[in-house]
């Protein structure tokens, strides 16, 4: 059904909140793409889709790493909240609200869910066994005890999973259990907790995965777990703990996993209160909103069963569907900052265009359950290929006959070759609503091999000035409606093309609209990506970061002279640096001291460079090497080398 017939949805999305102790690495991209994608994609089709998201706060891992900072968990998921936010809009995530579980809103719904979940009689009291950490005064979660795998064998495991044998068994089951906060053996310890009775929900969970939107490989799992003795849920936990304390009970906490997805309705509510808007029409029984989760398959159970049973009994609509994704693996491998597949987001916004990635991932993504490999050699191949060799080649082409007819567009054009690209308006919807992006992205440069087909069949370059101008308007036509289906993937390159074209607010329901006047100067909207390099980090041992001398002696330290220096467009914190090394040659390198430092007084300055770090390609260019610094909360300096050394010596 075309956009402009269909009857206007409303709709409201969620992606699985971040947790705050960490930035943000490209698995968490991966999730955000997928999702704006599709919120983008609803809107420019004519609906109305409210993305929503927020930073999962609370917890025992807040808490300690907070200690271990000497800060206190506020501060921290403060710092790392403002950093979360930074990041998204580097990859240009179009949340209507980003917020946070350690909110009024999400204390106020946590408290009233769980009110009604008790007065509706959901609410348990059971004696727990748990390990507890006498040096530390504080019970373990899992996470926190290691020992001796009760299958294997193996040591060195987590509580409540073997990385050996792939085992997973019951925190008491573990052998020999340690405490890795204070490397003590822990107690047993008697602990009186909340609980959620889940069981109890068994008939609204088995409808719920009956009529909600999953893919079916989800559903299956779902219920496998629903028919296989299920458990009520431990929804408390003891002081000391980061998070909100449950109404009416003595140093009781609601556990992460209850308050963080009430963070969805928490970070509506903030949305609903700045904008003036009943909250009731968002998110309730009488709502006319189809509400959507886009999450990992890791988290499948709390989202499929404990979030639909708890809404259930506390009287709150449920979610219409989830969407489940695989994980993000790196050259094959699984993400690992050991074997530097570990890759911060942030990061990677430096080595090459955010937008790049936005498009390597759609052409990936399906509506399966299937993990995702990021293969950087294929990820050149197909931006410099598709984005570059197909699609902008079109406007760099034609642009150049449009201007020599005064940058004035033929009033007529070829319509069979409009019609052509048209036509597949439908099927490229489809595909975006059924989240096969990767079928719709095929689609797309399909069509722009058909563009780039007409326009050397035609070969206007062998026209007079008129004929020319005739073939490159049709051909910026059909360029127009590709930017269209494109704009959803990459917002930031499309919105550049709609400028060129001279074309504003553009959605599916402007498929049928022609361009008509002039067009502005084509500028260069993507440059074509060099290999990537992303630099390795050494493994370390746990038990300390030391490097013997032979590893030492492979360090080539040398003096460099500041022979020029410059801002970096678009950087925050580099300054460009070209240096001089005496025999080893001029060099270019990317240095983050442009808070320290202006360009005009570095001129000249002796550094000290690493001259055999491997060259690594940023999105700014190649960065040969690193110049030597020292940092505190002042400022950074430059490491020099005393008067005498000259470029190109060797630092020993």
């Amino acid at each position: 059904m075309s956009s402009t017939t269909a009857k206007r949805r409303k709709i409201i999305i969620t992606q699985a909140l971040p947790y705050a102790n960490a930035s943000l690495h490209l698995g968490h991209i991966l999730e955000a793409v997928q999702a704006d994608i599709w919120s983008r994609f609803q809107n420019n089709s004519g609906n109305e889709c409210l993305f929503f998201c927020a930073d999962d706060t609370h917890g025992t891992p807040v808490m300690l790493k907070a200690k271990e900072m000497g800060i206190t968990p506020e501060k921290l998921i403060k710092d790392i909240q403002k950093d979360h936010e930074e990041t998204y809009k580097l990859y240009d995530i179009n949340f209507a609200n980003y917020h946070s579980t350690h909110s009024e809103e999400n204390k106020k719904y946590s408290e009233l869910i769980y009110s009604r979940v008790k007065d509706n009689g959901f609410i348990t009291r059971n004696t727990i066994n748990q390990l507890f950490d006498e040096t530390e005064s504080m019970f373990l979660s899992d996470r926190f005890i290691k020992g001796t795998c009760p299958k294997c064998g193996a040591e060195d495991q987590y509580g409540d999973n073997c990385s050996v044998c792939g085992a997973t068994y019951d925190v008491s089951e573990i052998k020999d259990p340690i405490s890795v906060i204070s490397n003590t053996k822990p107690i047993n310890k008697e602990s009186e907790h909340l609980f959620f009775n889940l069981p109890k929900k068994i008939t609204a969970l088995k409808e719920f995965l009956l009529n909600g939107d999953l893919q079916k490989p989800i559903t299956n799992k779902l219920n496998e777990w629903l028919n296989d003795d299920l458990q009520q849920w431990d929804i408390s936990r003891d002081a000391p703990y980061f998070g909100f304390e449950i109404p009416g009970e003595d140093k009781k906490y609601f556990y992460v996993w209850l308050d963080a997805p009430i963070g969805y309705i928490a970070s509506i509510a903030n949305w609903a209160s700045k904008n003036n808007l009943d909250m009731s029409e968002l998110w309730s029984e009488k709502s006319n909103y189809e509400i959507y989760h886009f999450i990992g398959k890791d988290i499948a159970y709390f989202h499929g069963l404990f979030w639909p049973a708890l809404l259930s009994a506390a009287d709150f609509k449920l979610p219409n569907g989830i969407y489940v994704h695989g994980f993000l693996t790196i050259n094959g491998e699984k993400m690992s900052k050991s074997k530097g597949t570990g890759i911060m987001a942030k990061e990677f916004a430096e080595i090459c265009d955010p937008e790049t990635l936005r498009y390597y991932f759609a052409a990936k993504l399906n509506d399966k359950v299937e993990d995702i490999d990021l293969n950087f050699e294929d990820y050149v191949q197909r931006i410099n290929s598709d984005l570059v060799g197909k699609y902008l080649n079109i406007a760099s082409r034609c642009s150049s006959f449009i201007a020599k007819n005064d940058n004035k567009l033929s009033e007529a054009y070829d319509q069979n070759l409009i019609q052509q690209i048209s036509s597949k308006h439908d099927e490229i919807l489809k595909h975006f609503e059924t989240r096969n992006f990767s079928k719709a992205v095929r689609l797309i440069m399909d069509l722009a091999d058909i563009t780039n087909k007409y326009i050397n069949d035609n070969t206007p370059w062998k026209k007079d000035k008129d004929e020319a101008a005739y073939i490159a308007t049709t051909a910026l036509n059909a360029f127009n409606i590709l930017t269209i289906y494109l704009s959803p993937i990459i917002p930031k390159i499309t919105d550049e093309a709609f400028k060129f074209l001279n074309q504003t607010n553009q959605s599916f329901d402007d498929i049928e609209k022609r361009l008509e006047n002039n067009i502005n100067k084509y500028k260069p909207l993507l440059k074509r990506l060099d290999p990537i390099i992303i630099p390795e980090e050494k493994n370390m041992t746990e038990e300390n970061n030391y490097i013997n001398i032979d590893q030492f002696a492979e360090i080539d330290l040398r003096v460099a002279k500041i022979i020029n220096a410059s801002h970096v467009e678009g950087a925050d914190k580099l300054l460009q640096l070209k240096l001089d090394v005496g025999d080893l040659g001029e060099r270019n390198v990317f240095a983050g001291i442009k808070a320290s430092y202006n360009p005009d007084e570095l001129i000249n300055k002796m550094v000290i460079l690493v001259s055999n770090l491997a060259p690594r390609q940023m999105k700014f260019g190649l960065s040969e090497g690193m110049v030597l610094a020292s940092s505190d909360d002042k400022g950074i300096y430059l490491i020099s080398p005393d008067s005498g050394a000259v470029p190109g010596l060797r630092v020993k």
